[in-house]
């Protein structure tokens, strides 16, 4: 393709994208293609001569457009909200057309410096510890591909502290905690590390948040079996009930094991710490004086592009002790990987003074190469500044509490769970019906969500909170207003009075 061909196609493809975001709202939440239908229309093999890049770009119109879920969609409150932003695709667009793979930093210094600025920028905005600065050299933060990334690394890291202090210690006697609102991200750890799983227990009474009397007696039980827990991952903002796990009392009983690492998983619900009215109450003080890593997808509610997952540790060695591979050809004199002299993983200035140590990221996370994703973040946090975040976070708020509020009033559903910032969790749980068992209750409301589900101008997930099926409800688009709650209520009712009239009438 020659330049002028490439400049056309270019233009064309940001003209729909840009299409593409101002006709969202008229757009179908929901692909509603069946399993298979790409194959049946695609070629079963590749093309043995190029092909024109203006029928390719039509082709993605045609072809791909049609099974997309829209998850910016302002009718989309299924899962958690995904951002999509104009300055991240443009970030995104210089990013990819310079193919960094900045696995150290001489592979492209502005790759590794970038990120730790813009993962120091992150931390102040949300109010982490000076500690888990990369600036301190004893903390910092690196940006993963997920939550399960940052849970996964961090597992690791804890794992190799404890196994370098008990070295005597069976790999199958080490146990990782978890609560049963934890994110399958800490089963799967245990799965990916061969590593013992217990969960701890959580009530609705305790609003489904993990306390430390729950801690402590697994704790102890644990320890007087002979076995070894080393790491406990908590949450901030669980994905069935947006729970908070107690933090402060958790911290008071890891202070008396000081060999359990805490992890805290708030990879929705942790950007709200951008607001410092939500700080208290969501325990950022605890996350501050006890954690030992911890970590928020931007990619969810930061408005940042997948993917965006930031994990800050307190102390940076524990990654690099546990993670450190270093051949010769990745060897560079400003590394800071475990093996090389402070001399040489030093850089100086004119003086001959050290001024600190360059970041190999690779060091940090399970690969190698590394995606250019702090330039996204760099463009974000630059073009809508600490006011245009805290301004989005507090509008998703007010939607979700404008539609709980409404919830609370109906005689038609109830509220599972306390809402959780953005997020509610409601049911069907009709006046004129309370005399339903919760097997029946449960059935009802499994219905009622198929029936949700089966629209494509609305999207919503399912929960179960012990043994209680309920549909949860978040609020992340930023084109979502105060109409679409409207309608979604209005939706939502118009399904339940249909499913409660044709219940009643088939009880009766």
């Amino acid at each position: 393709m020659d330049a002028e061909q490439f400049r056309r196609a270019g233009y064309q493809a940001i003209d729909r994208i840009c299409d593409y975001h101002s006709t969202l709202r008229n757009r179908p939440v929901t692909s509603q293609v069946e399993p298979g239908y790409l194959r049946k229309a695609l070629p079963p093999s590749a093309p043995t001569e190029g092909e024109d890049i203006q029928v390719i770009a039509d082709d993605y119109q045609k072809y791909i457009m049609p099974g997309l879920t829209h998850w910016q969609h302002p009718s989309f409150y299924a899962y958690f909200p995904t951002s999509s932003t104009f300055e991240g695709i443009l970030a995104e667009l210089y990013a990819s057309s310079t193919s960094n793979p900045g696995f150290n930093w001489s592979a492209s210094p502005a790759c590794t410096e970038l990120e730790a600025v813009v993962m120091d920028w992150t931390a102040q905005l949300l109010g982490l510890d000076r500690s888990f600065y990369n600036i301190s050299e004893v903390g910092g933060g690196i940006i993963q591909t997920s939550a399960s990334d940052s849970a996964l690394v961090a597992t690791v890291a804890a794992r190799s502290r404890y196994i370098r202090e008990h070295p005597h210690v069976a790999i199958e006697n080490l146990v990782l905690y978890i609560s049963t609102q934890t994110h399958s991200l800490g089963m799967k750890a245990g799965l990916v590390l061969g590593l013992k799983v217990r969960t701890l227990q959580v009530t609705a009474q305790d609003d489904f948040a993990l306390r430390g009397d729950t801690l402590k007696a697994a704790l102890e039980e644990d320890l007087s079996a002979g076995l070894h827990p080393f790491i406990l991952i908590g949450t901030v903002g669980t994905t069935s009930s947006g729970a908070v796990d107690r933090l402060d009392e958790i911290g008071e009983i890891a202070k008396n094991y000081p060999f359990l690492w805490l992890h805290v998983d708030a990879a929705w619900a942790g950007v709200a710490y951008a607001c410092p009215e939500y700080r208290e109450a969501y325990h950022l003080p605890a996350i501050n004086n006890y954690v030992d890593s911890f970590c928020t997808n931007f990619h969810k509610w930061g408005l940042v592009h997948f993917d965006g997952s930031c994990l800050w540790v307190r102390h940076r060695r524990h990654l690099i002790d546990a993670l450190d591979i270093t051949p010769e050809f990745l060897r560079s004199k400003q590394g800071d990987a475990g093996t090389f002299l402070f001399l040489w993983s030093c850089c100086f200035n004119v003086d001959g003074v050290c001024i600190g140590t360059a970041i190999d990221y690779r060091n940090w996370h399970l690969g190698l190469g590394r995606r250019f994703r702090s330039l996204k973040f760099w463009f974000a946090l630059r073009a809508r500044g600490v006011n245009g975040f805290q301004k989005y976070i507090t509008d998703c708020i007010k939607l979700n509490n404008r539609f709980a509020q409404r919830i609370y009033e109906s005689d038609l559903f109830a509220v599972v769970t306390k809402p959780s910032l953005s997020m509610t969790v409601f049911r069907i749980a009709p006046k004129s019906l309370s005399n339903l068992e919760t097997l029946e209750l449960n059935a009802l409301n499994r219905a009622f969500y198929a029936r949700l589900a089966a629209r494509n101008d609305i999207a919503f997930t399912q929960t179960d909170l012990n043994g209680v099926f309920c549909v949860r409800m978040v609020v992340g688009a930023e084109k979502t207003v105060e109409s679409d709650i409207d309608y979604a209520l209005a939706l939502i009712k118009e399904e339940a009075m249909i499913l409660v009239g044709n219940w009643a009438r088939m009880r009766g």
